[in-house]
């Protein structure tokens, strides 16, 4: 019974490994669209091999490797493809440096997240995790798709700010900026209540515009960690100035 119950998280990571493979396919035949959603699928099955994994209490370190492994294809190199094939070859050998620096800096971020699994506060992520970056390239490529209709071939035209995106996007997963993992969210306090509510409310927004809510929820996201260290930093010295005064 133990054995098999350690299935269930490790099907939903050959899912997330599937996602990914076909996404690459998808990217090669030019099929981009595909590609994002299939890294899209990938984000919710890695959350669910992770949530169920917690669950039924049969987190291993065979399923840490395992889910390690399938995230730098479905989170590192498919976007990372998806993105050099959509436009940043455009760019010469900075597009591909931008796309090369993506694979390589979420491999150290899946690296040091395994390094810390189990001495590091279990509420937190240091760095921006690689679903939640892999997520924001791909939701753009719909968004792309929203605001241009048709673009299977490359587009020369396309704007700087997308390869500056990638790095920021790299920059971010290897930072010490810190991450809330929503772990600690329970329905039963008070205080969880709102979280229900905004969810509530975004539901008929999502529903209208699928791919620009996507989009800004992980940009949302992926942000917050810089501001939050920001405002941390901030909140010190606006408490210091009423005692000098």
């Amino acid at each position: 019974m133990k054995k098999s119950i350690y299935l269930l998280p490790n099907i939903f990571t050959t899912g997330n490994l599937l996602c990914g493979f076909s996404s690459i396919v998808a990217s090669i035949n030019g099929h981009y669209v595909q590609a994002a959603l299939a890294i899209l699928i990938a984000v919710g099955l890695d959350y669910l091999d992770g949530k169920v994994a917690r669950l039924t209490n049969s987190s291993s370190a065979f399923g840490l490797e395992y889910d390690s492994l399938a995230d730098l294809l479905s989170f590192g190199m498919a976007p990372g493809l998806l993105l050099y094939a959509w436009t940043l070859r455009s760019f010469g050998p900075f597009g591909w440096l931008a796309a090369f620096l993506f694979v390589i800096c979420g491999a150290l971020r899946l690296a040091r997240f395994n390094v810390q699994a189990m001495s590091v506060q279990k509420f937190t992520f240091t760095g921006l995790p690689i679903p939640a970056a892999a997520g924001v390239l791909a939701s753009l490529v719909l968004v792309g798709r929203h605001l241009s209709g048709d673009f299977h071939a490359v587009d020369t035209d396309r704007p700087l700010v997308l390869m500056l995106a990638v790095y920021a996007l790299a920059f971010l997963m290897v930072s010490h900026f810190r991450y809330r993992s929503f772990k600690r969210l329970h329905l039963k306090r008070s205080g969880s209540w709102r979280y229900l509510g905004v969810g509530i409310f975004a539901i008929p927004i999502i529903a209208v515009i699928p791919d620009v809510s996507l989009f800004l929820m992980f940009f949302a996201y992926a942000i917050s960690g810089p501001v939050e260290a920001l405002l941390r930093r901030r909140k010190p010295k606006e408490e210091a100035l009423p005692a000098e005064q």
